[in-house]
Formats: C-alpha cells, structure tokens, sequence
C-alpha cells in the first residue's frame, strides 16, 4: 500500500469516527468543559492572590508568592498532575473516594494559577501610578483603591491574556487521564485513545482533535475581538463625536453668515 492510503485508512475511517462521535459529545465534551472551566476559576482565584502577594512591599508574601510561580511554570504539566494526583491520592481517598477527578481539577488550577497570577499581576503594575494616589486623595484606603480601582482596570486590560491562559487549560486537560479516570470521567482525548486502542484505528483521536478544534478556534477569535475593542474602542468613538460636534456647530455657523 502507497503511503498516501496508509495514511487515509488510519487516520479517516468515517465509520470509526461516527462511532466514536456521540460519546465524545455526551461524555468527553462536557468533562473537558467541566476540568478547564473550573480550573480556570479556582486558578483565577489563586492566581489573583499570588499577583497581589507579588507585588506587596511585605517580603514575606512577595517570596512565597514568587517560588510558587518559578516552580509550577517550570515544571511539565504533566509531572504536576502526577505529582498532585498520585501524591495526594490517599487524602482524596479519604475526602471524597476512589475518585480521582477532583485531583485532576486541582492540579491544573495549580498551574493555571502561576500562570494567570503573573497576568493579573502584569495588568495590575500597568495601571498608572496616579489613578492610585488620586484614589487615595479622595479618601480610600490601599485596600479600598486596589479592590475598587486598579484591579478592575488591570483585569479589563489582560483579559485577552486570560481568554489565551483558558484555552492552554482546554487543551492540557487532555492530560488528566495519567489520572485514570472513571469511564463516566474521561475527557475528550480518553475516549479517543480508547477507541483506536478498541479498534487498531486512528481516525477516533483525530476527531478528539478535530473537537478540540471546535473548542479553541473561536476562543482565539474572541481573544482577538476583545483585543480589538481594548485597543481601538475608545478611538472609534472619537470620530462620531467629532462629526457630532460638527454638526452641531454648523447651524450657528450658518446663522452668522446669515446675519
């Protein structure tokens, strides 16, 4: 057989693919929403307290907040969801059973978090040094004026960054299965690995893939648009005013050629 056949029989059997379809849209899609959203929270969360922690004048919270950050970017997801998934199994044993699934969450929000705290951290430092003081010049304390005005505007300001670090975590919840999880757990990357181990055939993984596709091409889109908007919003708006501003001059204008 030429390679070029080789190739469409392994990886483009249509029947291996309509077979693998709905229990990947019943069982793997919804898992692998459920993993990357909810760690994408729960890192959310951390990450916020690690980039507040990280740029605190107190060194103790500033150290701590940094070796978290070095440790959980340098090492492989994968060594991290083993390290948290078999490390941490008899305590999970004790917590909530032979259920290895609320570990897989754990682990990716750890790394999502040392990730997203060193956006949020970022977004926060390029918020103007004077929004700060005008802030504590009208009475709010550091606390009040972090909370009320610099983090919301350096959320608003990395949120494309966010979007990115969300479908990161779509992708890496494909590793969870180091985990193994219950059939009724698996995400889409299992399903397909069991099915071309079932029938010797490809074609289910790259419609795991395909499905990843699906899941991360319009986020990007929507990476973009929010950039867009970010950047060239406010800019868009400045001709419509100023035409506004026009046609309202252009009456009285008119009215002093008149008289």
């Amino acid at each position: 057989m030429d390679p070029l056949s080789t190739l469409w029989e392994t990886f483009f059997d249509w029947d291996s693919m309509r077979e693998a379809l709905p229990e990947m849209l019943t069982v793997g899609l919804p898992n692998t929403l459920i993993l990357a959203i909810s760690a994408a929270l729960l890192g959310s969360v951390l990450g916020m307290a690690l980039a507040v922690a990280g740029i605190s004048r107190t060194r103790w919270l500033r150290w701590p907040a940094r070796v978290y950050t070095d440790v959980f970017r340098g090492l492989p997801a994968a060594a991290t969801i083993l390290l948290i998934g078999v490390g941490l199994a008899p305590l999970g044993m004790q917590v909530w059973g032979p259920n290895p699934y609320p570990l897989g969450i754990l682990a990716l929000s750890l790394i999502a978090a040392a990730y997203i705290g060193e956006i949020f951290r970022s977004g926060i430092q390029s918020v103007e040094a004077t929004q700060l003081e005008g802030a504590r010049a009208l009475g709010l304390s550091w606390g009040e004026a972090m909370r009320l005005v610099i983090v919301p505007q350096g959320i608003r300001r990395v949120l494309p960054a966010w979007v990115n670090q969300l479908i990161a975590l779509i992708k890496d919840s494909s590793l969870v299965y180091f985990l193994g999880l219950l059939a009724s757990q698996r995400e889409l990357f299992r399903i397909g690995q069991d099915y071309a181990a079932n029938t010797g055939n490809q074609s289910a993984l790259l419609l795991a893939g395909l499905c990843y596709l699906v899941l991360t091409v319009p986020l990007t889109h929507v990476v973009n648009w929010i950039d867009r908007r970010l950047r060239h919003g406010r800019q868009a708006a400045a001709p419509d005013d100023a035409d506004d501003d026009l046609d309202l001059a252009l009456p009285g204008a008119a009215g002093g050629n008149q008289r």
